[in-house]
């Protein structure tokens, strides 16, 4: 996920949040997604280095 999504995602989240008045969500949500984001980071490289290593 690029960074523009991240951050409109929890944009969008928190907007939703403000209106709704579940602000410990938008924190929760917020650690998900932080999370989520570097897991995908972490597996995009591993893919990377392994396609590397099938070319060679």
């Amino acid at each position: 996920m690029s960074k523009f999504w991240f951050y409109f995602w929890i944009i969008v989240i928190a907007i939703i949040a403000i209106f709704t008045g579940e602000i410990a969500t938008v924190m929760m949500l917020f650690l998900i997604l932080l999370s989520l984001n570097g897991i995908h980071a972490t597996v995009e490289n591993f893919y990377e280095d392994w396609k590397s290593r099938q070319i060679r």
